[in-house]
């Protein structure tokens, strides 16, 4: 007979290695003097991808956070290496109320307090840290860029939202877990 409580600790033991297969990332920003004003950490879920934001020493007030088609962060271009905001699709136009819209890096304006400090966590099922064609991990990755105002969700390609002012470029820790390999059924 099987006891209640081992069923528990069975079930238990096996959660944390389902967790361990999902898949994560991290990208450590630097403002254009080269300053650490904090991270992003983005973390597969069974319908997205979380992403948990932690930032310091930003202009207080709204801020638009893109993704960017190349993980470039160059301080010396104002962040421009980092190219336009990731489209997945092509033909998509940014801004969550452009006609057209919105594009796979186009993420929600999130507000930083007095003090400078922005926490917040945002879901998104417009890419996936996987090896698909919704992946963000291309040949040349990916950068997360903070801008200098919020965007206004239209305007294109960057919804008037100022100076980049933080990037850093997404780097996966954790891959996805490696799918079963095909087995035909032999009759």
């Amino acid at each position: 007979m099987i006891r209640p409580a081992l069923v528990l600790v069975l079930l238990a033991a096996c959660l944390p290695a389902q967790a361990a297969q999902k898949a994560r990332a991290v990208a450590r920003l630097a403002s254009l003097d080269g300053k650490a004003v904090g991270s992003a950490e983005f973390a597969a879920l069974n319908h997205g991808v979380l992403i948990t934001l932690d930032l310091h020493d930003l202009p207080p007030g709204a801020h638009a956070i893109h993704l960017h088609t190349s993980g470039n962060c160059d301080a010396k271009s104002g962040f421009t290496a980092a190219g336009p905001i990731l489209t997945l699709v092509p033909g998509k136009q940014h801004g969550y109320l452009a006609q057209g819209g919105p594009q796979a890096g186009d993420l929600p304006n999130q507000f930083a307090g007095a003090d400078g400090r922005l926490h917040a966590s945002m879901v998104t099922n417009s890419f996936s840290l996987g090896n698909g064609k919704k992946s963000i991990f291309d040949r040349d990755g990916v950068s997360l860029i903070v801008d200098a105002r919020g965007d206004d969700y239209r305007t294109q390609p960057l919804g008037n939202a100022g100076d980049r002012i933080a990037c850093g470029v997404v780097v996966r820790t954790r891959g996805p877990a490696a799918r079963a390999p095909f087995k035909p059924k032999v009759p």
